[in-house]
């Protein structure tokens, strides 16, 4: 019985989200913040609560300790309204992962513990998962080893059981990019950032890095930071320019860019009008610390897109 329009597989954990004087100084030298705000983090937790508040029907598949961020993980997640479909395991004995991020207005970097996030296996993405979805949406793979391992049989599986699916594999810390190339023969559509891409390919032109993989069959959704979102596909390729926004912390906006492509794709809006959701997505979520506390609701991306 098909009951979610998307599942989302992958990384949940907290983000303690840093801003001000963050670029770290050793020799013991004390530094002062502006602000320090514990939230929501984990491209797939932050995905998935991005596409229930645009209304898709979402559930999240990922593994969380039983430890006070995985309590607080799970809180976040039942009050956006997102199921956690938890792995039946014994009592997790890894501690939750937690991500600790230093925001400025132009970058950011990020020191993550990966605690559970690699634990989670091919195998709990199951076939009666995978028949309860339209959709599934697959994030973080480079900090999921053993997932990664397993996924082109899971992306095949979803394949054969008429579901669509997409793949954000966020940045690679080994920067090796391996695997990538092999599983997009499965996916419907890819999700990279500009780096990404050209890592993937190893192209250092974009619309060359593009073209090889939509030759293979796979849609090309980029997130292009400022600039908004661009799209490659067999149909043709289109653009859309982000929105403004008094920008407070960009964490997250890729994923919310994802779940604004998501919600429109699903929603049967042509490609055109899909990244355009996706650049105002993840425009609009922006406007506050963390990735889910500004997250636009669909009447705000249309009033952003003049389309109310």
């Amino acid at each position: 019985m098909t009951d979610l329009d998307v599942l989302v597989v992958g990384d949940a954990n907290p983000d303690l989200v840093l801003r001000g004087d963050v670029v770290p100084r050793f020799g013991q030298a004390e530094q002062l913040l502006d602000s320090a705000d514990l939230v929501l983090g984990g491209s797939a937790a932050i995905t998935a609560v991005g596409c229930a508040r645009l209304g898709l029907r979402t559930a999240l598949l990922a593994r969380v300790g039983d430890d006070v961020f995985g309590t607080v993980t799970r809180g976040w997640l039942a009050e956006r309204g997102v199921p956690l479909e938890r792995p039946e395991r014994p009592q997790q004995p890894d501690p939750t992962g937690l991500s600790v991020i230093l925001s400025t207005p132009d970058d950011r970097a990020i020191l993550t513990l990966p605690g559970t996030i690699p634990t989670l296996s091919p195998a709990d993405v199951t076939d009666a998962l995978l028949g309860r979805a339209r959709h599934v949406h697959v994030a973080s793979v480079f900090l999921q080893p053993t997932l990664a391992a397993g996924l082109a049989d899971v992306f095949a599986r979803a394949r054969a059981a008429g579901v669509s699916t997409s793949l954000d594999t966020n940045w690679d810390p080994s920067e090796r990019w391996t695997g990538i190339r092999e599983l997009l023969a499965n996916v419907d559509v890819f999700l990279p950032n500009t780096a990404e891409l050209l890592a993937v390919t190893g192209c250092d032109d974009l619309v060359e890095a593009a073209s090889t993989l939509v030759a293979g069959g796979t849609t090309v959704v980029l997130k292009d930071g400022a600039r908004g979102g661009r799209v490659w596909s067999p149909a043709g390729e289109y653009a859309a320019p982000s929105v403004p926004v008094d920008v407070v912390d960009t964490t997250g906006a890729g994923d919310s860019f994802n779940a604004g492509f998501l919600a429109a794709h699903l929603g049967g809006a042509p490609l055109p009008e899909a990244v355009a959701w996706a650049a105002a997505a993840g425009s609009l979520s922006t406007r506050a610390a963390g990735g889910t506390a500004a997250q636009a609701t669909p009447d705000e991306i249309r009033a952003a897109l003049k389309l109310a």
